[in-house]
This record gives structure tokens, C-alpha cells and sequence, in this order.
């Protein structure tokens, strides 16, 4: 029956079903908000662990999926308390019918002020059964649109990366194809926005429509619009839906602005700065992290040192291999499989002897690289790979300290690095303050 949608019976069988699916509504929103708050901050925790790990296709997928998360709690919740309303209000109707203006005994200019701008109780109830089933239909059509921005935004940099910023394209036809299909992909999303906030312009003009179709066409394929775009052109020729999808875009915005207030204690002191000799980052010390917070460059074990030596962990990234080329070229392979790749081909060409040769000789050269030094005295860095308390890859390497006087001391991580006169220097690569009292 669902095949033949002109079937009488189909259609009766719609008009019953959307009679009743403020129950669905409600099932659907109760289950989903309660996953949704669930699953919101674990989302959060594995973006932040995933930007600071440098994945920035998983960064991109968790921030995509927080994004969504936040439209959909926030227009779920509003569904609910609307929903919620539209049943007191049926209750009430029940009670007392609808609103007798003659009984309330009030003036005449109030009286017709009231039946004008109030109205009925019937209408009252009408408008919120409308509200209720435009936001929830909403709430997953924002979605898509979230999907669709992000979708163009890959495209792009699919196109950048695999024409223009590819060692493996000649520069000669790189550029040729490269250039003229960004050109296209940036018009092509200016045109598709103008054309979406313009509710459908581009399509109203004859000579207009014919340049904007191609467009419109790849467009619909990027975005996966044929997936929603029934839901899109119900809205457009509803008023009543068409001014809730403007007034939502001003609540997120509103929204967005409101949650980058934070209330500041000092004019030169807040959360987020990095350790120096009169600053200690919580990110610097293991024992002090949880599950918010990660290593970003380089961890000591505790900010009160008890012991005899000094764990110093030191958190590996992509830009680690670079350092290390730029003073051993010999370790630079003809195949970068730095980013995301797969574990199914590995790598055969390499044997297991030379592989363990290179790892040794890339350890060799990344402890000339890196120096520690606490406060003026420099401490030779026997660094292997491991991993850190909270399962962080990396670097570590132990310091005795029982020439260390007690007291405060500033923990230095130097990196060689050549600048543009071709002369080697050291750069800081962290600083982290800590105590020594030993017991």
C-alpha cells in the first residue's frame, strides 16, 4: 500500500497516523534527550583528547557530532516543554471549554483588544500543535544542513589536497584541474547559499535558473540533499514553518555568543595559559590529570617531587618527524604514512632488522634534538618511545636529582631548530615549574 501514495487508503492511513504522532513525538524525544545528555559529554572528551593527539579527521567527525548534539538537546528540550504545554492545554479545554471574554466582565476596549490579538482557545491549541511537529521535524533537518556544511568544506580541502598540495601531481596539470574545480566548489556554495536564504531565488528567475542548475545539481549529490530535500520544500511553502527556520538561525547564534562568557577573576591571569617559571598548567603534571585534561607537549610525574629522579614524558605529534628530518635527512622515507592510513597493507617493503636500525638511529637523533635543562644545567636525555599514566603515546626519559637543591625549580625542554640564516638554535618547547622535597 505504502508504494501507491494516491491509494485513498494510504492517504487515510496518513491523516490517522498524524493524528496521533504526538505520541511518537514525545517516545522519540524522551529516549533521544536522555542518550543525547549521555553521550554529549563523552563527545566533548574524545574531541579534546583527539585535537590534542593531532587525529584531525576524528577531530572534525567528534566536533560534527558535538555540534549536532547541542541542536538537537536544545530543540528536543523545546519540543518537550511546548509538547507539554499543548497537553495542559487539552486538559484545560476539557475543563472549562474554551474562553468566554463576556464572563470575564472586563471593559469594552479590552474586551476586543482580546478577542483580536488572543483569539480563541482552539487557535491557542492549534498554533501549538504546529509549533511542536515543525520543531521536532526541524531538529533533524538542521542536522543535514550540518552534515551538508560540513560535506562542502571536505570537498574543498579534498580538492586542495589532492591537486594543489600533492607532491605526487606534476605541477604542470595539478593546478590546471585543481584551480578551476575549487573555483567551481566555492561559486557553487556562495550560489547555494544565496539561493537558501533567498528561500529558493536563484530558482525564480528563468535565465537565472539555467546558470544556477548545474550548480544545483553537484550540489544536491555533495550535500546529500535527495535525502532531505522533500522535508526542505515542505517548509518552504509553509509560512507558519518558513518563520520558525528564521527564528531558530538568531536562538543558535544568540546561543553560541551566550557560551563564550566566562567570568574572569584577574586582568592577567585566567585558565588557559601555558607553564613558565610563574605558571603551572595542570597539563603538565600526570598526577593532576583526568579525564578533560591531556598532555600537550610535555608532562612531569607530580608538581612536588619526592623522589630522587624525574620522570619527564614528552607527547609525540606529527610535526615530531619533521624535527627530526630537518637534522637526518637519511630518515625520511620515500612513503609518508603519517595521517590516517590503514593497518591491512603494513609495510612489507621494510624488513624487520632495518626497521629496528632506523627506530634506533630516529632515537639517536630526536635526543641530540631535544635538551632538558633544569633551571641553568643541562641534563643528558636518554629518551625512548612509551607511553604515558593515561595511555598518551610518546617520549620519556628519567633525571636524577640528588644534586638538586629543595625548593622551586623550572623544568626546560630545548629544541634545536635552524632558522633562516641556516644557524642552529634552541627553541623552548616547554616549561614546567616544580617542586623538590625530598624524602
Amino acid at each position: 500500500m505504502s508504494q501507491d501514495y494516491n491509494n485513498p487508503a494510504f492517504k487515510k492511513l496518513l491523516q490517522k497516523l498524524q493524528e496521533e504522532s504526538w505520541q511518537l513525538e514525545l517516545l522519540i524525544s524522551g529516549f533521544a534527550i536522555f542518550g543525547l545528555i549521555t553521550a554529549f559529554p563523552e563527545i566533548n572528551i574524545a574531541g579534546k583528547a583527539a585535537r590534542n593527539d593531532d587525529k584531525l579527521y576524528l577531530s572534525i567527525v567528534l566536533l560534527v557530532a558535538s555540534v549536532s548534539c547541542a541542536i538537537l538537546i536544545f530543540n528536543l528540550l523545546l519540543h518537550v516543554i511546548l509538547r507539554g504545554l499543548w497537553i495542559g492545554a487539552l486538559g484545560l479545554r476539557y475543563v472549562s471549554g474554551d474562553i468566554d471574554y463576556d464572563k470575564l466582565n472586563y471593559s469594552q476596549k479590552f474586551t476586543r483588544y482580546l478577542k483580536k490579538n488572543v483569539g480563541s482557545f482552539d487557535r491557542y491549541i492549534a498554533r501549538l500543535e504546529n509549533y511542536c511537529s515543525i520543531i521536532f521535524a526541524i531538529s533533524f533537518l538542521l542536522i543535514f544542513y550540518v552534515l551538508a556544511l560540513t560535506f562542502t568544506i571536505a570537498a574543498i580541502a579534498i580538492v586542495i589536497t589532492t591537486f594543489l598540495d600533492n607532491e605526487t601531481i606534476s605541477d604542470s596539470y595539478g593546478p590546471f584541474i585543481g584551480v578551476p574545480l575549487l573555483i567551481f566548489i566555492v561559486f557553487g556554495m556562495l550560489l547555494t547559499f544565496i539561493d537558501f536564504i533567498t528561500l529558493g531565488g536563484l530558482k525564480k528567475k528563468k535565465w537565472l535558473s539555467k546558470i544556477y542548475f548545474p550548480f544545483y545539481w553537484v550540489y544536491s549529490k555533495i550535500t546529500l540533499a535527495f535525502l532531505y530535500r522533500p522535508l526542505v520544500y515542505n517548509f518552504l511553502d509553509n509560512k507558519f514553518g518558513r518563520r520558525i527556520s528564521f527564528v531558530l538561525v538568531p536562538i543558535y547564534i544568540v546561543i553560541l555568543i551566550a557560551t563564550s562568557f566566562n567570568y574572569k577573576m584577574s586582568n592577567y591571569f585566567n585558565g588557559n595559559m601555558s607553564s613558565n617559571s610563574y605558571i603551572a598548567d595542570t597539563n603538565n603534571y600526570e598526577d593532576a590529570l583526568d579525564e578533560e585534561n591531556f598532555i600537550d607537549k610535555v608532562a612531569i610525574n607530580s608538581k612536588v617531587i619526592t623522589d630522587k629522579h624525574l620522570k619527564v614524558f614528552m607527547a609525540i605529534y606529527e610535526d615530531f618527524d619533521d624535527y627530526i628530518f630537518t637534522f637526518n635527512e637519511g630518515l625520511k622515507p620515500t612513503n609518508d604514512i603519517r595521517g590516517l592510513d590503514s593497518d591491512i597493507a603494513g609495510n612489507a617493503n621494510v624488513s624487520w632488522s632495518k626497521r629496528d636500525s632506523l627506530r634506533q638511529e630516529y632515537i639517536k637523533t630526536l635526543n641530540d634534538v631535544f635538551t632538558i635543562r633544569i633551571d641553568s644545567i643541562d641534563y643528558k636525555s636518554e629518551f625512548i618511545f612509551g607511553e604515558s599514566l593515561k595511555g598518551k603515546k610518546g617520549f620519556e626519559t628519567y633525571i636524577s636529582l640528588k644534586d638538586l637543591s629543595e625548593g622551586k625549580h623550572l623544568l626546560k625542554v630545548l629544541r634545536k631548530r635552524i632558522n633562516r640564516d641556516k644557524d642552529t638554535i634552541n627553541n623552548y618547547h616547554d616549561r614546567i615549574p616544580f617542586w623538590y622535597y625530598p624524602n
